[in-house]
């Protein structure tokens, strides 16, 4: 068991480098099942997301290499076995294996995912996808089985019922060496997705629209190998930007896209944060006097669902009564008994979050229920006065690379105990 341990109440101060997008790297990895040779992708987090997803790809077969962030893997030797239940299980974004294994073999049998309990997230749009590109879907057990009648999958018109990251990216990935053209419309826009696009055409797929509500893929028989720098991760950035807003005085975040967060930094203006927006970076000066805001979810370009929790700490040093709603996952509001716990005046009402603050927190011990709500518990610790311990840690390491590091380097008395 292991636990963070926060001495709150210290204000922050310096610089911190974004690492790269998880969301990203989660995805590009069973990507590479597609090519026939080695792919090396920099800027990789180092996340235990990111470890998971090496040892399965190692099971299957490829030759993986992971230092300094830069991860080279040699998919030319792996083979579609039976994905072990244990790893899949660990993390969400194993479905991805499931595009990947029928674009390059026409056939899959993998544990069905695990991450995060936030609510209903079905695959059925997934299998939708792949039924309509001539996969089969049958189930035994723990495991899903899916195979290309013909042996292999063929294009199709795909409409997605509703926008969804995680069907827009599979059925690209299975579209990728499929015969003929796959169109999918009411496609996510994610910033995600046009980084998979990016290294998939760099492999020599055919894939235009990424970013757009329509992408059109012309299948190919064969990928090849490439070097792919994963872009920034908008979430971490994002949770930084908070942070800093919340307790800083004075700290630049590094490596940030600006257009991958407009959406959060008009949020934040409209609060009265003071920042300095730069080139690859933003200066979040010391705060005075915020003011309460409403936040409400939506697919991108809209307010992130991902950033809603994060967030939430500094929404509490606002002055004013607000609402958080979040429209894509309506789970993600484990995070506010928590924060509760500390004295915050924050509770759910017919769904919604509802807080009135300012607040001043005080250390407790509470649990991280998710990858994001841990990350909002960290934020609330570093506010807080005296200690907090945050247990279930495991969730806020699956996506957040060198966090203690990051943090000890601000001025954060913070420490990750072993039990």
């Amino acid at each position: 068991m292991r636990k963070i341990i926060i001495n709150g109440g210290k204000p922050l101060s310096g610089q911190v480098a974004v690492s790269g997008a998880k969301n990203s790297v989660v995805a590009l990895i069973p990507a590479i099942i597609l090519a026939n040779e080695k792919v090396t992708l920099d800027g990789v987090p180092n996340i235990s997301d990111v470890d998971s997803l090496v040892d399965i790809m190692e099971i299957m077969g490829a030759r993986c290499h992971y230092q300094d962030e830069t991860l080279t893997i040699d998919p030319s030797q792996v083979k579609s076995i039976a994905m072990p239940y244990g790893k899949i299980n660990s993390l969400r974004a194993s479905y991805y294996f499931y595009g990947s294994l029928l674009g390059r073999f026409g056939k899959a049998t993998v544990g069905l995912p695990g991450g995060c309990d936030l609510g209903p997230r079905p695959i059925d749009l997934h299998l939708k996808a792949f039924e309509a590109m001539g996969a089969e879907v049958s189930f035994e057990g723990e495991y899903m089985h899916l195979e290309a009648k013909d042996g292999r999958l063929h294009g199709a018109h795909i409409y997605m019922d509703t926008v969804s990251v995680g069907a827009t990216i599979n059925t690209m990935l299975a579209a990728t060496r499929a015969m003929g053209k796959t169109v999918i419309e009411n496609a996510a826009r994610e910033p995600e997705i046009i980084d998979i696009a990016t290294l998939l055409n760099n492999m020599g797929a055919h894939i235009r629209g990424a970013g757009t509500d329509m992408i059109t893929i012309e299948g190919v028989e064969a990928l090849h190998g490439t070097n792919h720098q994963v872009i920034p991760d908008r979430i971490e950035a994002g949770t930084y930007i908070a942070m800093a807003a919340a307790i800083g005085e004075g700290i630049k975040i590094t490596n940030v896209l600006y257009e991958h967060l407009e959406s959060f930094i008009a949020k934040l203006e409209e609060m009265g944060v003071r920042m300095t927006v730069e080139e690859d970076a933003i200066f979040v000066e010391k705060q005075e006097n915020l003011k309460a805001v409403n936040v409400k979810t939506s697919p991108y370009p809209g307010f992130a669902t991902d950033l809603q929790q994060p967030m939430t700490p500094l929404l509490l040093s606002a002055h004013g009564r607000g609402t958080i709603i979040d429209t894509i996952y309506e789970k993600r509001v484990n995070h506010v008994p928590e924060i509760a716990r500390m004295g915050a005046n924050i509770s759910i009402l017919g769904g919604q979050i509802v807080f009135q603050g300012p607040n001043q927190l005080t250390g407790a011990q509470v649990k991280a229920t998710d990858l994001r709500a841990g990350a909002a518990l960290v934020t609330a610790g570093l506010m807080a006065e005296g200690r907090t311990e945050i247990h279930n840690i495991e969730f806020i390491l699956r996506g957040y690379a060198k966090i203690i590091e990051k943090l000890k380097a601000l001025g954060a008395d913070i420490e990750l105990i072993e039990e």
